[in-house]
């Protein structure tokens, strides 16, 4: 009965430490390329999460309001961002940088048991178009990587434009089954779609357009292509030039989601450890994205990335990274009479005040009530390094438990 609903779950403390330690050396990478943290409603009005076409409205979980109507729990951050900028920060200075730290909600229908609630961590460039602002991106998703100590990783790039333009010779009314069916690797259903031989020689040429960069480049420039087709491969081309110190890159132009949320480079971040492959984060370039929320439809470019949190985490358990347990106070004080008990608050205040470790000292005061000998136990369990020992006269006699 006392039981978290199914898809929620609780963190204990262990869990939030070695959550903490990803999320505050991404913080740090974040703020050393210039991004400053934005906060949006966890709850944002239907109509706000589904204007992009990036979500699906039975992957929100919707709550009722009796004055806003139907509400939802994000499912993503980038559709609140973008509405915050637009409507907030209009005048701001471009290029915006932005990054967060959230929760976020999905029920995936069908799947009554899985989970709802993830925690991503992610940018936001917006205000930038072209090789430079795409470069950024990718460039700080590897800096990002390299602090945490991620190993055995590539970076799966695309570009949804350019695929969305190859899907053209197909008819309309089997267009969406052939997408569906690249965007899933689905070389058998393909196969059986009704399509002329040329187009079914086509649509298995698009599948297979993913490997090392420079083949792929080299299979589309085969293609009959339009000059905006050529730009688009040749702004590949230079991005994979300057990618080229990156560990893997592979070029995939079957990779396109089923959506139409992304206007340019896409990517995904897969890893390759021990564990098995997973995704430990996405994103691309959304350029008409801000301009379905702004007053005057405003066309403002923009590209990011969200790292899939709990993939991280167990990717870095793996590998050894996270702390293996909760950090450990630095003193318990100890009132040795009821009389020394004001003074043993008073002391721990300023022991807590002190600088010498790197962060905060860590500072509890003894509620047992115990013996001596019982508390030096307890304290020794919770690896506590002294013990502070106030009489009622108010001095005070350091032990160390080392």
């Amino acid at each position: 009965m006392y039981q978290p609903p199914a898809g929620a779950r609780d963190l204990l403390p262990l869990d939030v430490a070695q959550k903490c330690w990803i999320e505050q050396r991404l913080q740090q990478v974040f703020q050393q390329w210039g991004y400053h943290r934005i906060i949006t409603p966890t709850l944002e009005r239907l109509d706000t999460l589904l204007a992009g076409g990036a979500v699906e409205p039975q992957t929100v979980i919707q709550v009722w309001d009796a004055e806003e109507g139907v509400l939802g729990l994000r499912p993503e951050l980038t559709a609140s961002i973008a509405r915050a900028a637009v409507t907030r920060m209009e005048g701001a200075t471009h290029p915006q940088r932005l990054y967060y730290n959230a929760n976020i909600f999905r029920q995936q229908p069908g799947h009554a048991s899985s989970q709802h609630e993830f925690y991503q961590a992610g940018v936001e460039l917006l205000g930038s178009s072209g090789l430079l602002a795409d470069a950024e991106i990718l460039l700080l998703l590897a800096n990002c990587l390299t602090e945490l100590g991620v190993q055995q990783w590539h970076v799966i790039l695309g570009e949804a434009d350019l695929t969305r333009s190859l899907l053209r010779p197909f008819p309309e009314k089997v267009r969406g089954a052939v997408r569906q069916a690249i965007a899933q690797l689905d070389r058998v259903g393909l196969s059986h779609l009704p399509l002329s031989p040329e187009l079914k020689d086509h649509a298995l040429f698009l599948l297979d357009l993913r490997g090392e960069p420079t083949q792929v480049l080299q299979k589309v420039a085969q293609l009959p292509l339009e000059p905006p087709q050529h730009e688009a491969v040749s702004n590949l081309k230079s991005l994979v030039e300057v990618l080229s110190n990156l560990p893997s890159l592979i070029l995939d132009l079957s990779l396109i989601q089923t959506f139409d949320y992304y206007t340019g480079i896409v990517f995904e971040l897969i890893s390759d450890a021990d564990s098995g492959q997973r995704v430990l984060g996405q994103g691309g370039r959304y350029d008409q994205l801000l301009g379905l929320y702004h007053p005057q439809n405003k066309m403002i470019p923009g590209i990011g990335f969200s790292f899939n949190v709990e993939h991280l985490h167990q990717v870095l358990l793996t590998l050894g990274k996270l702390p293996k347990q909760t950090p450990a106070p630095h003193w318990l004080v100890v009132a040795e009479t009821e009389a020394a008990i004001a003074t043993a608050f008073d002391h721990a205040h300023q022991l807590r005040q002190q600088t010498a470790q790197p962060s905060l000292t860590r500072v509890e005061v003894d509620l047992s009530q115990k013996s001596p000998d019982d508390i030096r136990t307890t304290a020794r369990q919770q690896r506590i390094g002294q013990i502070a020992w106030v009489n009622a006269h108010g001095s005070v006699t350091i032990e160390s438990l080392g």
